[in-house]
């Protein structure tokens, strides 16, 4: 971190602190006995390779999740604390991407953060909105992207670190993957088996690296949230057969509550790019307001599906009032003014309230890069936490006790400082509220 941003820091701290009174101390919810749902049936998978099973399962697989909307927290397995490492989006840099020693070094830095899970993105090529169909191919043949993935996966096990891995949809002509509209029943019916088979072949890797939890889909909207979403349903019945991993499915944040799959998965996915004011020159009260308005509607959602939410990408550019529509894309931007204190304090705001949701699993901020090194990913502007005032708000979120880790145990505290709230070191609090 730049001696700059060390500074920036100290002036900071004052306004990016969420005081006990804004965020309450974290619920210490007594155990429960979990039900326990039967364990899915295992085939081979129908993909274009042998895959090279592992001996092993995922360390979390379904049968273990107690269910309802507070399972997470009843599980044991504590909050999760996710970095979204994302691959380099360009074959001109080659020996940067997933599974090479920079990628190591992200993995480092993630964990560094207090990071407990990585979630990985390799993309699927589609050619337009017409939904013809998903290529394995992207940026490098398929089974050298697996080879990558395989690697990076067991580079974050290796650090201690559990593993998202989100298969996503990269569309060529820059049109939204939410709105592919394959036209008719037949166009629809072979969109799905295309579909079908690219998530069952990185179902098979999920399996073999043993990553802990797969996305069966990113922002797949047109699909999901209409009446043709249950031909979304055998495909994740045939993931199920390959996968024995926690399912989740990334839903855009405006569009979860219409979304008709997710009594079919283990966990709610939300990609979380909530606007926090209506205004620009918002306030950070007003920002926490938002924060905890967000948080409110999210556990809305988790009770009424009675599954726990993750938040599967959270983030804000380095920009001036970032909050307001955070779901720009850094790219299209111009005459762009770098802020780091307003991307921090939106940071805080979204975060603080969902510290204390015991139905929310935790969440991956978007995103650091493979190689953290290589700065031509995005602008200035862009998402990215990395050296900036957000890092050390995350740190302190990563660092606090969330209520999705569950009861405290006794003597739990003993001997290590936790800050409870981002903003708040462990050590400033009064040692008999430890």
């Amino acid at each position: 971190m730049s001696r700059e941003v060390c500074a920036l820091a100290g002036a900071a701290g004052a306004a990016l602190a969420v005081s006990a009174a804004a965020v309450c101390c974290p619920s210490r919810p007594a155990s429960a006995a979990s039900r326990v749902a039967p364990e899915a049936p295992r085939i081979a998978v129908e993909a274009p390779w042998a895959p090279r099973i592992a001996t092993e399962p995922p360390r979390i697989s379904p049968e273990r999740l107690p269910h309802g909307a507070t399972g997470w927290a009843e599980s044991g397995w504590g909050g999760v604390r996710g970095v979204t490492i994302g691959p380099i989006e360009n074959l001109r840099h080659p020996g940067r991407g997933y599974g090479t020693a920079a990628s190591g070094r992200a993995m480092d830095e993630a964990a560094a953060m207090g990071a407990t899970w990585v979630s990985l993105t390799p993309f699927g090529r589609v050619w337009d909105g017409k939904g013809t169909g998903v290529d394995l191919v992207f940026e490098a043949p398929f089974e050298e992207n697996r080879r990558n993935v395989l690697a990076a996966i067991a580079q974050a096990h290796a650090r201690g670190l559990k593993v998202l891995l989100v298969p996503h949809l990269w569309v060529e002509s820059g049109e939204w993957r939410a709105l592919i509209d394959p036209g008719d029943d037949a166009g629809w019916a072979r969109w799905a088996e295309s579909y079908r088979r690219f998530l069952l072949t990185w179902a098979a890797v999920a399996r073999e690296g043993g990553a802990e939890m797969l996305s069966v889909g990113v922002e797949l909207r047109s699909w999901v949230t209409t009446p043709r979403a249950a031909s979304f349903l055998p495909i994740i019945e045939a993931v199920r057969r390959v996968y024995p991993g926690l399912l989740t499915y990334s839903a855009n944040w405006d569009d979860v509550e219409h979304t008709l799959i997710f009594d079919a998965l283990d966990l709610i996915g939300i990609n979380a790019f909530y606007p926090l004011a209506e205004r620009e020159g918002a306030s950070f009260e007003e920002l926490l307001r938002g924060g905890r308005k967000v948080a409110a509607g999210v556990d809305a959602v988790a009770r009424a599906w009675g599954k726990p939410v993750l938040l599967t990408e959270i983030g804000y550019t380095t920009r001036r009032d970032p909050a307001v529509r955070p779901w720009e894309w850094p790219d299209r931007m111009k005459d762009v003014v770098v802020d780091q204190r307003s991307q921090a304090e939106a940071y805080a705001a979204v975060m603080a309230p969902f510290l204390d949701a015991r139905t929310c699993a935790g969440f991956f901020v978007w995103r650091l890069y493979a190689d953290p090194d290589d700065v031509s990913q995005e602008a200035e502007w862009g998402f990215s936490p990395r050296g900036k005032l957000a890092e050390l708000v995350l740190r302190d979120a990563f660092t606090a006790r969330w209520a999705a880790d569950g009861p405290w145990l006794p003597g739990e505290v003993l001997g290590r400082h936790r800050a409870r709230t981002p903003g708040v070191l462990g050590w400033e609090l009064d040692p008999d509220e430890l």
